[in-house]
């Protein structure tokens, strides 16, 4: 038991900034980032030239089942489109008090990038990570959506639960 406790302490890096890579959650079930995204906000700023968006205030941005919201909300288009003038967005972006769900999982922090056609989720900034059975926080996340395969790094905190718990 002893040696147990000592892993543990080790792994954890008990003073030192860390990472830690594991099944973060959001993942393992299909998620259609090819879906339409809803928002909701209190005002909204079109560039146009770019056609990219900023959506101001109480803002809600909903595909599928992934629900993002935060006091602000950028939607970046990509910069060549296809045959039939149709532009791709490549990035929603995510700042102040940004809270994501999917099913019973949660992500919050201080902000977040979310890159469509990779499916793949950044947050900066204070991150918190709940789910069923716990949490992990830290100051940066790199998260699969598809997966649920994570990264997240700078001063890891989680708790470790027992076989009886």
């Amino acid at each position: 038991m002893k040696h147990i406790f000592l892993a543990v302490i080790l792994a954890l890096g008990a003073s030192a900034p860390g990472w830690a890579q594991t099944a973060i959650g959001f993942g393992g079930t299909p998620h259609d980032s090819d879906a339409p995204i809803e928002v909701l906000s209190d005002s909204l700023e079109i560039d146009e030239a770019t056609g990219n968006a900023v959506f101001l205030g109480n803002v809600i941005a909903v595909q599928g089942d992934l629900r993002i919201s935060a006091a602000e909300i950028r939607v970046i288009y990509e910069t060549a489109s296809d045959t039939d003038g149709q532009r791709e967005i490549d990035q929603v972006q995510a700042m102040g008090g940004v809270l994501i769900t999917r099913g019973f999982e949660a992500a919050e922090g201080d902000q977040a990038t979310y890159f469509v056609a990779r499916n793949e989720m950044e947050m900066l900034g204070n991150v918190l990570v709940t789910q069923q059975g716990g949490a992990i926080a830290g100051e940066r996340m790199i998260l699969d959506i598809a997966t649920g395969q994570g990264t997240v790094q700078g001063r890891v905190r989680t708790t470790l639960q027992g076989q009886g718990n």
